[in-house]
């Protein structure tokens, strides 16, 4: 099948489409059609070498961690599913959905709005996840309560604005200035340049969402008494130091920061599907690529100004699949 590799790190330019394997069904997972993958930052400071740490020194290494599609075999210890079905869902804490096909266990997989294109419902996945994920479990954002999104235009911020408004919040985006109009209509009440706005320009909040990266403890200063920050993101640039920082700011401090590694389920899953079938959350794409221009939408995101989600869409091939192993 069909997969964007690359063999060394480096710049966007080392991206290619490569053949590997079909993947082995385990007992437990599914084999997932992919139709389409969203592209996110995550998968940028990989690929770049930034976090080898963790990627290691392995090649070819893959990229994509989200995907839309439709299941191609079952693993003998699957129910609840049927082949054909269309499905979304995250991998679990690896890379590799930028393919034709990924094996993934039943739980991290649930149907896919129905009222949403393939291209659609990946443009929420890692956004939508990530932001239930720190503002419902993570934070505890209650009603009524001032949240500040850092990022709110891209692909987890654009998601967390309109999840602050579901659950009731009176939500402060921080975005590029073409972008605020933007992130006024996702639900923004407030939305700032932040450029010219920094944090001495903003007032206190009860939940901050840091997609950024930078500047965690400027941003931590401006919570309220009780209140809470979720970093999703860190400083690849000053890796340790960040790193560091959110450690040590998660266990001490009564304002401390909460930091989590994602791994949605089910559950999770389907409630975002709900609140996309009920138009309480849309998505928003950016630009659809197709993957022989996966380097072009790594490039373009890495360029900035995105406004919610480049996506990868794969082209089907109708080939006859061999049965699930197990």
């Amino acid at each position: 099948m069909r997969a964007a590799l690359y063999d060394r790190y480096g710049p966007p330019e080392v991206l290619y489409v490569g053949r590997v394997p079909v993947p082995d069904t385990k007992p437990d997972e599914v084999l997932v059609r992919v139709h389409a993958v969203g592209v996110n930052g995550g998968e940028l400071h990989g690929r770049a070498g930034k976090v080898r740490l963790v990627t290691g020194r392995r090649f070819p290494q893959r990229t994509g961690v989200d995907f839309a599609g439709e299941i191609a075999a079952l693993g003998p210890s699957v129910a609840g599913v049927r082949v054909g079905e269309r499905v979304w869902g995250v991998l679990p804490r690896r890379l590799g959905s930028a393919a034709e096909y990924v094996a993934v266990p039943r739980r991290n997989i649930s149907p896919a709005p129905e009222n949403l294109t393939p291209e659609q419902a990946v443009s929420l996945l890692a956004g939508g996840t990530t932001s239930l994920t720190a503002l419902t479990v993570k934070s505890g954002l209650r009603p009524g309560e001032r949240l500040l999104v850092r990022g709110g235009s891209g692909g987890v911020g654009s998601v967390a604005v309109q999840v602050g408004k579901v659950l009731g919040a009176h939500v402060t985006a921080l975005a590029g200035a073409r972008n605020l109009d933007f992130v006024r209509g996702l639900g923004a009440d407030e939305a700032f340049d932040y450029r010219t706005t920094g944090p001495a320009g903003l007032g206190a909040f009860d939940v901050v969402l840091d997609t950024v990266g930078t500047e965690h403890r400027a941003y931590r200063r401006l919570l309220a008494p009780g209140g809470r920050m979720v970093a999703v993101a860190f400083d690849v640039d000053h890796l340790l130091p960040s790193l560091s920082y959110l450690l040590a700011s998660a266990v001490h401090g009564s304002r401390r920061v909460r930091i989590f590694s994602g791994n949605p389920h089910t559950e999770l899953l389907a409630r975002l599907a709900r609140y996309a079938e009920d138009g309480e959350i849309r998505p928003v794409v950016d630009t659809v690529h197709p993957l022989a221009d996966v380097a072009a939408a790594h490039r373009a995101l890495e360029d900035g100004g995105v406004r919610g989600k480049h996506v990868i869409r794969i082209a089907p091939t109708g080939r006859t699949l061999p049965p699930p192993a197990g």
